[in-house]
């Protein structure tokens, strides 16, 4: 496995850097802001992604089209995004362009230039998006059903996960300058975490990383927490559609509770390709939909499993009563031949996983986050190899996510 062991530094403002020293001519970073969506304001929904267009619209003295020239002079790719819980920043380019990148975005966080005259255009554009949500129907009801299975209750700190990234117009049309400006005082070292993949030694990597982020401020972690309702059944009309979409949500497993681990196979077996169970019944036998599939969702460090499916509005009931039957038939186990074939993806992912330096220092920031350690990935395939049938069925037999399930529906009236 390439790489060496990962160092963890931890700085005194709470600011905690996971470095890989990898050999190569490339480098990669990931930043994850521990600000997202869910700790928008009430009442100014958007105010995340917002601010984080407005923070590339000058930094350091650097006008929005400077700023990013100074990115693609250094012919490095860029990526994230404001995702429920967080926001990131991640970059990569060649090895030698690591100072200067990790500067720029240092200057993006610290040093942005914030100007008012750019706010106004980027609500329009944060309106634009939410006319477009509109288009497509899964990421619609994903949101829906977010909004009703984890709602906001009184006291929560910010909005909450009951609205989409982008916002709402009635908290877009009150977002200002100023509501910016104090919200933007929420980022700082206090929860941030950035994975690092380079060819440095620790001890370089560490100085350059506390001299980059050198008096950036404390700033605030807040946990915003998820208040599951299960038993749910709620249908969204919309007269126009041709398909029907369901989303499933239901209890999961907690990141570093000791069956994580068997979850994620039970999980593979479930919806890891098209011999798994969802894809074969759903889709191979019965021809019931065009996409079906399962995954972990992980919410104030909370485990939770969530089911897509999209069909025909006509076969919606008999879709429905497929997944069903395979999540109610889990605690029977799995065979020895799902067993082996969902353990070697998921030992594939991992190898694969780690080859890339952009989705190592994901993983990196990822492990830091959730697990509070980064787990070393011979340890984790060691750990992998170790589980066995027996220990992945002794799980499933206690574990019934039927008996908690939320099910959302969008299609047309009259269908639930």
């Amino acid at each position: 496995m390439p790489g060496s062991p990962v160092q963890v530094f931890a700085f005194s403002g709470g600011f905690r850097c996971a470095f890989e020293r990898r050999s190569g001519p490339g480098f990669a970073f990931d930043l994850r802001l521990p600000v997202g969506s869910a700790h928008d304001p009430v009442g100014l929904e958007g105010s995340a992604a917002v601010l984080e267009e407005w923070l590339f619209k000058g930094a350091a003295g650097r006008d929005a089209r400077q700023l990013q020239d100074a990115f693609d002079d250094l012919g490095v790719r860029r990526g994230g995004g404001v995702g429920p819980e967080a926001t990131r920043l991640s970059v990569s380019g060649l090895r030698e362009d690591l100072p200067a990148a990790l500067g720029l975005v240092a200057d993006v966080l610290l040093r942005p230039e914030l100007p008012e005259a750019e706010v106004a255009v980027l609500l329009d554009l944060a309106r634009q998006d939410l006319e477009a949500l509109q288009d497509s129907p899964p990421d619609l009801l994903g949101v829906q059903a977010r909004a009703c299975a984890f709602p906001r209750r009184a006291g929560d700190p910010g909005a909450g996960y009951a609205h989409p990234a982008t916002g709402t117009p009635e908290g877009l049309s009150r977002i200002t300058p100023a509501s910016l400006r104090e919200h933007y005082g929420l980022y700082g070292q206090a929860g941030s975490v950035l994975g690092l993949v380079a060819d440095l030694a620790p001890q370089e990597a560490q100085e350059l990383v506390e001299r980059t982020f050198a008096g950036w401020p404390p700033g605030e972690c807040r946990v915003v927490p998820a208040h599951f309702q299960g038993g749910k059944r709620v249908h969204f009309a919309d007269a126009d559609a041709e398909q029907t979409h369901l989303q499933l949500t239901a209890p999961g497993v907690a990141p570093g509770h000791p069956d994580w681990l068997a979850w994620q196979v039970a999980l593979t077996a479930l919806s890891g390709g098209s011999s798994s169970r969802l894809f074969h019944k759903v889709r191979e036998e019965r021809g019931l939909a065009y996409a079906v599939g399962a995954s972990s969702l992980v919410l104030a460090g909370q485990g939770f499993l969530s089911v897509y499916a999209g069909s025909t509005p006509e076969r919606l009931p008999e879709t429905l009563d497929v997944i069903c039957q395979e999540l109610r038939r889990l605690p029977e186990g799995l065979s020895p031949a799902e067993f082996r074939r969902a353990h070697a993806g998921l030992s594939a992912s991992i190898v694969f996983g780690g080859e890339s330096p952009r989705g190592r220092a994901v993983a990196l920031t990822r492990d830091l986050t959730l697990f509070g350690q980064v787990r070393d990935l011979g340890v984790l395939r060691s750990e992998l190899d170790a589980l066995t049938l027996e220990d992945v069925n002794r799980f499933l037999h206690t574990y019934r996510p039927m008996q908690d399930a939320s099910i959302f529906t969008l299609g047309p009236e009259g269908q639930a």
